[in-house]
């Protein structure tokens, strides 16, 4: 067995979130057991795949449902999916000629909603339409955008990526009336579990889940929840089937991981998780308040917009150096902590994804580093 202590990888301490470039999150025994099952024989995909989708239905209190190998392999799907209907005449086009070929191509977002996910709407071969700005969006702006040539309309969920959009709400109905189809975006809005069907229950065609964040799922996997009809046209391009989406396959490992996984959560005490994440944030607030010029309080909600308390420590300009190279020195060494940098004098820590056993370290290491650092930069 090739471990990592093999191949000279350090193990990282999580302080930062359900990164992918982390590795996602940490898989409970019964799923990995689950993988392991499904990886000693053979089935047939296709009916895997059904059968799985049935059963994600059911749990997430939806019409369809589809395991896909992450958010942005549904991202990908969805825009397929919203261009071709479930037409195998516009599909056999996109095949042969691609998406240019097509009357209906394009894709609306609002500016405030733009994040490095969505380039996989070009990928599907979308036109990507923007409308707002920074600061605000109006209802007209997305009226006015709304053409023959819209295919779809994506909302990216997420309470920080309110404050110059337009709601949900606004937005579906601007596009039942039109009438075209709203993907949301939920990758990272998990908890609460209502967030499985609350979106779709409201009117939107499809959500997108990562399945290896919150869920604890295997990190390539991921969920679509949705309306029947939106998800057979999905099909219609998705693995196990020859066609653009077999890029973005699932294996069977994936797919028995990641429904174990999904009942496991679903059953899981969410309110234990919050009161563990509350107290070691609490523990270290107190602990960093200690530190000479430094502000530690308690921050909400956590990265991505998520029901989750995190830690910000926050200090003058010229008390300490900048944020990147304290972070750059919790990052070294034999016990690497991965936190949050978004300002200068600023760093942020989750306690979320920190073992029992790392909560100490992390507490003296993040003390140590403005030890050293005192007084630099002055």
């Amino acid at each position: 067995m090739v471990t990592y202590a093999d191949l000279g990888v350090r193990r990282v301490i999580n302080a930062h979130n359900t990164l992918t470039m982390l590795g996602g999150s940490i898989m409970l025994p019964a799923v990995r057991a689950a993988m392991d099952e499904a990886a000693g024989q053979f089935v047939d995909m296709a009916e895997l795949a059904r059968a799985a989708s049935d059963r994600v239905a059911a749990l997430t209190r939806n019409e369809d449902a589809l395991i896909v190998g992450s958010a942005s392999a549904g991202l990908m799907l969805s825009a397929l999916a919203a261009m071709t209907g479930d037409d195998q005449r516009r599909l056999w086009q996109v095949l042969e000629y691609g998406a240019g070929a097509l009357g209906r191509r394009e894709i609306i977002i609002q500016r405030a909603h733009r994040i490095p996910y969505d380039n996989v709407l070009t990928l599907a071969g979308a036109q990507v339409v923007e409308v707002g700005n920074a600061i605000q969006t109006f209802g007209w702006e997305l009226e006015a955008a709304v053409t023959p040539r819209t295919a779809a309309i994506l909302y990216v969920a997420g309470e920080h990526l309110t404050e110059a959009a337009l709601p949900l709400e606004e937005v579906l109905e601007i596009a039942q009336a039109a009438p075209v189809p709203v993907i949301v975006d939920g990758a990272a809005q998990l908890p609460p579990r209502e967030n499985l069907w609350r979106f779709t229950q409201a009117g939107a065609a499809v959500a997108l889940f990562s399945g290896g964040k919150e869920i604890r799922g295997p990190q390539a996997s991921g969920l679509m929840v949705g309306k029947k009809e939106f998800l057979d046209a999905v099909r219609m391009h998705a693995f196990p089937w020859q066609r653009f989406g077999r890029v973005a396959k699932v294996g069977k490992e994936e797919t028995i991981g990641l429904l174990t996984a999904l009942e496991l959560w679903l059953e899981r005490d969410l309110d234990a998780d919050l009161r563990r994440a509350e107290a070691v944030t609490a523990q270290w607030v107190r602990a960093w308040s200690e530190i000479d010029a430094v502000d530690a309080v308690r921050d909400w909600p956590g990265e991505a917009g998520r029901p989750m308390p995190r830690v910000r420590l926050q200090w003058p300009a010229g008390s300490y150096p900048p944020a990147a190279a304290i972070a750059e020195q919790l990052a070294a060494g034999t016990e690497p902590i991965v936190v949050f940098v978004a300002d200068p004098r600023a760093i942020w820590l989750n306690a979320e994804l920190v073992d029992d056993a790392d909560v100490q370290t992390v507490t003296r290491r993040v003390t140590e580093a403005f030890t050293r650092a005192g007084g630099a930069g002055r």
